[in-house]
């Protein structure tokens, strides 16, 4: 029974979510399958990947054939590197301790790939976001300004009025005050 590993699908439209599975070659894409050795979500940023490195290689080992997009999703995840590794173990070119090592190794640096890369996609995103801060900040600074000079202009009209009555006021005031004056000199005068 010809076996290959590949992506069955799953999720729902427009959101793919993928199972990585050995399953045998006749059966149908999203059909029976012999073993599910990972998943693959492609909607994230960096795309997540969750896989059982020790069957992958056992799989490979017992001649399952990858499809061309699981071979690149178990190469990114360093299955294929482990492969090979363990092809050397046979020939006895190295022993287990080695290719663990050599292995781990790869995969730290990996991870470091990967999360530079996610810090890169943080900074990019809170720069963009302060740009867009920055930007509305802005343009509210620029609408506020605009508005009060309409502000200065209403004032300034009421003001005028507000004067005007205010002298009406004084000019009352003193008009009044005069004439209560002018009965006390009077009644001063009449007193002398």
């Amino acid at each position: 029974m010809p076996v290959k590993i590949r992506l069955q699908r799953h999720g729902k439209k427009g959101k793919p979510f993928y199972w990585v599975v050995a399953a045998d070659s006749r059966s149908k894409r999203d059909g029976k399958f012999l073993e599910k050795l990972g998943t693959y979500n492609p909607n994230t940023n960096p795309a997540t990947i969750n896989l059982d490195v020790d069957s992958s290689v056992k799989w490979l080992q017992n001649g399952a054939q990858p499809t061309d997009t699981a071979r690149a999703i178990l190469s990114y995840k360093g299955v294929m590197l482990k492969n090979h590794l363990l092809g050397g173990v046979r020939k006895g070119a190295l022993t287990e301790e080695q290719v663990e090592e050599k292995f781990n190794a790869w995969v730290e640096e990996k991870e470091k790939g990967i999360q530079a890369k996610v810090d890169g996609l943080d900074k990019a995103k809170s720069d963009a976001k302060a740009k867009a801060l920055e930007a509305e900040k802005e343009f509210s600074d620029k609408r506020a300004a605009a508005a009060l000079p309409e502000v200065e202009e209403e004032v300034s009209e009421e003001v005028p009025e507000e004067a005007e009555a205010a002298k009406a006021e004084a000019v009352v005031e003193e008009e009044a005050a005069p004439a209560e004056e002018a009965p006390a000199t009077e009644a001063s005068a009449e007193e002398e």
